[in-house]
């Protein structure tokens, strides 16, 4: 310190002056550390195209508004259901606020229990904005009544199918869900685990409600049974359609529309039961305490103004439309069907088609991991037991009594609802689980599936016909694919 004073003793104000320019270059830098943290941090189970061209559109839509260009973050935690459970986990640790803005996608559902949790912040859009969405669809509302949530697209669910391969082993194009369980389609169908999928999971959530609870377990465990593997991702299964590795597949419709558009509609078909299904909101939401509140609110503008929602609907390339990705999606919007039907790349208008089944939505939220846990536990985990026990009933000709034991289900609709509530505790949840695997274990075994019941005897048998029942029919559904993918590439190559 001395060697300093002596060194500038000759000039006093130079270490004042030295102080003041330390600070003035700290003020004039505060302008570039703000616009590098302006930007929005969202969570989502969205795929890249959409991030992609949301995230593209509103760095444009932002720089028009605030004269600046506002990026966006995004985190993946894999599919809806493990984004929801990831952002309540969080919550319980920092009840005030987990560095998140906002939830993007992943059905309707997820935000009202979200809503129930006290867990999204309300922003009521401008009336300019707000006052172009359709209040509700089918009987289902489009936006929060306190403005915590948001349709920001909308979703169909039905079956993809490929139609060379259902003609070249004559079977036939699906109509309903529960042709899906026709005993001729073991191994030719095609689904996501709903566990990781939310997707599948209200494709599964609609089958249970459109006929009711007894009825539709008996639809969910004859499709499951005909599966030939549970995917991880909804994707998966619907390319294995569009590649003939199975014949049919629960489909999102953008997923299906997708494969139709790039193989072609004489070979991938899509369809949506009529009065089992519906057209769903894909909701958008802030989180409460979000860091970059501004922002967020900023993104909920675009996203639901009539740029962002061009984005869902306008055929790649198609002025106001995707640059990189087409999304193949609805828009909230009703009047933009009219402006743009020459440009888009959907084939409905959502708000002109009708079906007669009414969803509840609150029940569909309250019961999402109960349903889960249940299709996880008798149809996925169990995966195996549950084809050993559907060939034995289908050797011997599907008999009522027969299909009554094998599609039981541990607890009733009321009981899964009680329950639900309770599902938050660990030591309920395991316990129960552990229950509903003895459960299964113990229905499928009494098939011959299992180590339990009739066991012994009936391996016995199975083992020396294996070559006739089990070889032989696996060898041939082997071959049978292999033609439909050789065919598929050699006219591909044309």
């Amino acid at each position: 310190m001395n060697c300093f004073y002596q060194k500038n003793r000759g000039n006093g104000n130079s270490f004042f002056t030295f102080a003041c320019f330390l600070i003035l270059c700290s003020i004039l830098s505060y302008p570039a550390i703000s616009f590098s943290e302006k930007k929005v941090i969202i969570i989502s189970p969205h795929w890249e195209g959409i991030e992609t061209e949301f995230e593209r559109g509103f760095e444009q839509f932002s720089k028009a508004k605030t004269g600046e260009r506002i990026g966006v973050e995004w985190l993946d935690q894999g599919g809806t259901s493990a984004m929801l459970r990831f952002v309540k986990s969080e919550f319980a640790a920092r009840p005030e606020g987990i560095g998140i803005d906002m939830m993007f996608g992943g059905g309707v559902d997820p935000y009202l229990e979200l809503r129930r949790l006290n867990l999204t912040h309300p922003y009521r859009l401008p009336e300019g904005i707000l006052s172009k969405i359709a209040p509700s669809i089918g009987g289902m509302r489009m936006y929060d009544p306190d403005y915590h949530w948001y349709g920001a697209t909308l979703a169909g669910f039905g079956i993809i199918f490929n139609k060379a391969v259902l003609n070249m082993i004559h079977l036939p194009e699906p109509k309903t869900w529960e042709d899906l369980g026709d005993p001729r389609l073991l191994t030719w169908v095609g689904s996501a685990d709903p566990r990781s999928s939310g997707s599948v999971h209200m494709a599964y959530e609609i089958i249970l409600q459109a006929f009711g609870w007894e009825k539709g377990w008996e639809v969910l465990t004859r499709l499951g049974a005909n599966v030939r593997n549970f995917t991880k991702g909804s994707n998966q299964s619907v390319k294995d359609v569009a590649v003939g590795e199975v014949a049919y597949g629960l489909a999102i419709d953008f997923y299906a529309w997708a494969q139709v558009d790039e193989v072609g509609a004489e070979y991938i078909g899509y369809t949506m039961p009529e009065n089992l299904t519906i057209v769903n909101p894909d909701a958008i939401a802030i989180l409460r305490g979000a860091p970059h509140p501004e922002a967020a609110r900023l993104f909920l503008e675009f996203v639901l103004s009539e740029p962002g929602q061009k984005l869902w609907m306008l055929r790649k390339g198609a002025p106001g439309g995707p640059v990189e990705f087409q999304l193949n999606r609805f828009s909230v919007i009703p009047s933009l069907y009219e402006k743009a039907w020459e440009n888009t790349s959907v084939r409905m208008n959502p708000f002109d088609w009708h079906s007669s089944l009414i969803y509840d939505s609150e029940k569909g939220s309250a019961r999402w991991r109960i349903v889960n846990d249940l299709v996880g536990v008798l149809l996925v985990d169990s995966h195996r037991e549950l084809v050993r026990a559907w060939k034995q009933v289908i050797e011997r000709g599907v008999g009522e009594e027969d299909l009554r034991r094998l599609c039981a289900v541990p607890i009733s609709e009321d009981e899964a609802l009680k329950l639900a509530g309770k599902w938050g505790d660990p030591e309920i949840r395991n316990r129960t689980i552990a229950a509903w695997t003895a459960f299964a274990r113990e229905k499928y075994g009494a098939f011959g599936g299992g180590k339990t019941g009739r066991g012994a005897s009936i391996l016995m048998w199975v083992s020396l016909g294996v070559l006739l029942v089990t070889v032989a029919p696996y060898g041939w559904s082997v071959v049978q694919r292999r033609r439909v993918q050789r065919w598929i590439l050699e006219r591909d190559d044309k």
